[in-house]
């Protein structure tokens, strides 16, 4: 019998619906977050709806699997108190295969939304080529790691048997290599974009701190993929802790992204509150100037809008009206 190696199995079913309970806590709260950033202030109609639609899946999704986890826990520890290690292992059970179709569902869908970022910021489809082929692996390998559980017999078929855990594996590299690819290409763009404004000082603020928690979402969820792969590959049994863990990893690294957006829209516009007001109050100053010849003064700027929040991902050009928001601005030019 080949059970994996490590901390018994009811220690780790009862740690890992722990550690994930902390964890789906702390994601209800940014969930919370998410809305109030996404709703507050905007009338019906300007709600981003897919974005919306987005964050609430992912919070049914790791309720769902959280609600799970406490059921097939409380059924190993109490109803089968006497042989809870042989009902852990068997991962052919109703409430293991029905947590990993879930956590499937919300991996395809966190890491869809990762690359249609990604999409939004360059703005063409062959960036995205090579991620969605991974995005397309990880759907199919995912697929299969299900059907495989559901064909294990007792306690032999258990998640680290040669069949399952070659297909997990593949899962889990598909899906760090396509978190990594969309999350460096995103986060390249918006540093390029930010090395050509760096005279605007507020836009340089916005874009340095959606810069950051990029990065720290992606090498958040990498480090979790990471240890889980490592897991697997060494057949150990805190693997399984990691597994419930990445649930509500998944959705914290969602709306972290989105709860920055938010508040970083919000510091630019109080920034230009404050320049203008600083304007106003230097009117007296402005009688000393005309003593002095002025060239006219041409700006030319050329901007593109990425705000998660209010759904803005447009081009605009600042020589025109536009209704385009505050987000990131690229190309800056001045002739004096």
């Amino acid at each position: 019998m080949a059970i994996g190696k490590g901390i018994p199995l009811d220690s780790v079913a009862l740690m890992s619906t722990v550690l994930e309970g902390i964890l789906y806590g702390f994601s209800v709260l940014m969930f919370i977050g998410t809305i109030w950033a996404l709703t507050h202030k905007r009338h019906m109609r300007d709600v981003n709806r897919p974005i919306t639609a987005v964050a609430v899946l992912l919070f049914v999704l790791s309720t769902a699997h959280m609600v799970v986890s406490i059921i097939r826990t409380e059924e190993g520890l109490v109803q089968y108190r006497d042989r809870p290690k042989m009902l852990f292992a068997e991962i052919s059970r109703g409430a293991f295969m029905t947590n990993g179709a879930i956590f499937v569902l919300q991996t395809l869908l966190g890491d869809g939304v990762v690359i249609y970022r990604c999409y939004i910021v360059w703005q063409t489809v062959w960036v995205i080529i090579l991620p969605i082929m991974l995005w397309c692996g990880i759907a199919v390998t995912g697929v299969y790691s299900i059907y495989s559980f559901s064909h294990t017999t007792g306690i032999y078929g258990h998640v680290f048997s040669q069949t399952t855990r070659e297909w997990i594996s593949a899962f889990y590299g598909s899906t760090l290599a396509t978190n990594l690819l969309s999350s460096g290409l995103l986060a390249y763009r918006i540093w390029k974009i930010e090395r050509n404004v760096a005279n605007s000082c507020a836009t340089k603020i916005t874009t340095t701190g959606i810069l950051r928690v990029v990065m720290d979402a992606a090498v958040l969820y990498s480090i979790a993929l990471l240890c889980t792969l490592i897991g697997v590959a060494c057949s150990n049994n805190g693997t399984l802790v990691m597994l419930d863990m990445l649930t509500p990893i998944i959705s914290i690294t969602f709306y972290m992204v989105i709860i920055r957006i938010a508040t970083g829209k919000n510091t630019h516009s109080h920034i230009l509150t404050a320049r203008h007001g600083s304007t106003t109050g230097s009117e007296n100053d402005r009688g000393n100037l005309r003593h002095y010849p002025l060239k006219p003064l041409q700006v030319h700027i050329s901007q593109f809008t990425h705000n998660d929040s209010a759904a803005v991902y447009k081009n605009g050009n600042l020589d025109r009206p536009s209704t385009a928001k505050s987000g990131f601005v690229e190309g800056a030019s001045c002739d004096v």
